[in-house]
C-alpha cells in the first residue's frame, strides 16, 4: 500500500488556520468533503467520531506529528487528509512538543484491515527523519504531494 492510494491530494492543506487540535481535525475533515471524498452530510459525524477517538488517548506520537484516525460507517472508501501547521497545535503529543504536520486517516467500519495496512503505511513513512523535516518544511499542498510521491517511490532515504 502507498500513500498515494489513500491520501486525497485536494485536501492537502499547506498552511492549516486552525490553531487548536479539534479546529484542525475540522479544518480537516472539511477540506475532504470539499474533495468530495466524504459526503457533506457526513462530515460533522466524521469530525465527532474523531475528536471521541482523540479524547481517548491523543494520537500525536511525537516528533512534530499527529495522526487522528477513525473508522466509522460514514467513510466509503479508506481516505487521508494531511495538513501543516506553521506555528505548531498542542496535540497532547507523547513528547509534550507541538505537532507541525497532521494526517487524519478515516476508513469504512468494515474494512478494519484495511485501516490497519493504512496506519501501517503513515507511520512507517513518518518514522523518516527526513520525510517529516521536508514536509515541515513545504510551502504548498503540490509540495506536499511531490514529497508523498517520492517517498512512496522510495525516495528520502
Amino acid at each position: 500500500m502507498k500513500l498515494t492510494d489513500f491520501i486525497e491530494p485536494k485536501a492537502v492543506i499547506a498552511n492549516l488556520q486552525a490553531t487548536d487540535r479539534n479546529g484542525v481535525i475540522r479544518e480537516m475533515v472539511e477540506a475532504l468533503c470539499k474533495a468530495g471524498s466524504l459526503a457533506e452530510d457526513d462530515c460533522d459525524a466524521v469530525v465527532r467520531a474523531i475528536i471521541a477517538r482523540e479524547n481517548q488517548g491523543s494520537t500525536g506520537f511525537g516528533k512534530g506529528v499527529a495522526v487522528p484516525h477513525v473508522k466509522h460507517a460514514k467513510v466509503p472508501r479508506i481516505m487521508s487528509a494531511v495538513g501543516r501547521s506553521e506555528s505548531g497545535i498542542d496535540f497532547s503529543a507523547l513528547d509534550r512538543a507541538p505537532v507541525y504536520t497532521v494526517v487524519i486517516l478515516a476508513s469504512p467500519a468494515d474494512n478494519p484491515d484495511g485501516h490497519l495496512h493504512a496506519m501501517e503505511c503513515i507511520f512507517r513513512h513518518l518514522q523518516r527523519d527526513n520525510f517529516r523535516k521536508f514536509l515541515r518544511q513545504a510551502q504548498t499542498s503540490d509540495a506536499i504531494m511531490d514529497l508523498i510521491r517520492e517517498v512512496d517511490e522510495g525516495g528520502l532515504g
